[in-house]
């Protein structure tokens, strides 16, 4: 498989099982699971990539978790009602919404 130029989020999480939920709600789908390397490869049908890595406990405080994920979606609409939000317009010209994985990563959402 020849890879495509792109960035990979790889996201902290203290828990793989929770974080892979909390994604798979976004619309991404496990590619690739590596139980002794805590580690785990997610992809939706767009082509976007996250990878979530297991820490030590106490290792990401959600409340104090700086790590961020922005992604364009085009289906922007749909995933804020999955979470119970709507998507607003924004001064940049994208229409986006807001949510917190279980680590407290923040994931910007936004379509044009």
């Amino acid at each position: 498989m020849e890879p495509n130029h792109a960035a990979v989020d790889i996201v902290p999480s203290s828990d793989l099982d929770s974080s892979q939920a909390f994604y798979e709600r976004l619309g991404f789908r496990l590619r690739t699971r590596y139980d002794a390397h805590g580690y785990r490869i997610l992809d939706d049908a767009g082509g976007a990539s996250v990878h979530l890595t297991r820490t030590e406990p106490g290792w990401v405080v959600p409340e104090r978790n700086a790590h961020g994920i922005y992604l364009y979606s085009k289906d922007v609409e749909s995933l804020a009602a999955e979470f119970g939000q709507r998507a607003e317009p924004k001064p940049w010209g994208l229409r986006e919404f807001a949510v917190s994985d279980p680590d407290g990563t923040l994931v910007r959402i936004g379509w044009p």
